[in-house]
């Protein structure tokens, strides 16, 4: 007697979830931020119903905390910060995801979320771009040091083929388009920032003067 295939029993806990963000970031200045989407993926060959969990209820509104996706779907939970005043700011809260199958009551899988209200989007801007600025300084520092070297090295014999390398690479960098133009025919990941241009400019004279030295 041919025996019936029984597929294998989801042990509690093990099954993966899928969900995106991982990390969610409200600011206090910008409302715009105080709704945010979380997006559960089922790429299973089953159904699942879901509910979301979160530390500190108070001050979070799930629309559709519970429900189900479909197999192979994917479903939206919106997430809104109510409770947005100074003292939550960079406090850090967590949603916890659960899943199941619709069958049965025992949670399959589990992920959490994390949540922090931030003061501004706009010192966060600030921040990331002096971090810019400050690489750009430090890889021009590192380049005058190079350039100087090689002035050391190449007073009677002419410029070097890297200092003559480097000329053209700057050249080529002003040459290319800068970020925010809209009617050009290069690709827009070869648009370099005022930043890098700026970088590539004071280089493209420190390699002037190297040359008109020797």
């Amino acid at each position: 007697m041919q025996q019936q295939r029984r597929q294998p029993e989801l042990v509690e806990g093990n099954l993966p979830v899928f969900v995106f963000p991982t990390e969610l970031i409200f600011y206090a200045d910008d409302q715009s931020t105080h709704k945010q989407v979380l997006t559960l993926y089922n790429p299973y060959e089953f159904a699942l119903k879901f509910k979301v969990l979160c530390t500190t209820p108070n001050k979070y509104v799930v629309v559709d905390a519970a429900g189900a996706v479909k197999p192979q779907c994917c479903v939206d939970i919106v997430i809104r910060h109510r409770d947005v005043r100074s003292c939550h700011y960079d406090v850090i809260d967590k949603f916890r995801l659960q899943v199941s199958e619709q069958s049965q009551r025992k949670a399959l899988g589990r992920k959490e979320i994390i949540a922090t209200l931030l003061p501004s989007a706009r010192e966060q801007r600030k921040e990331v771009e002096e971090k810019r600025i400050k690489e750009h300084l430090t890889e021009s520092v590192f380049l005058e040091q190079i350039l100087c070297q090689t002035e050391n090295r190449t007073v009677s014999s002419g410029p070097s083929l890297l200092t003559v390398f480097l000329g053209i690479v700057c050249v080529a960098a002003l040459m290319l388009p800068t970020l925010g133009e809209v009617e050009s025919l290069v690709p827009l990941y070869f648009h370099l920032s005022v930043n890098q241009k700026l970088v590539a400019a004071y280089v493209l004279g420190l390699i002037t003067m190297v040359i008109l030295r020797i």
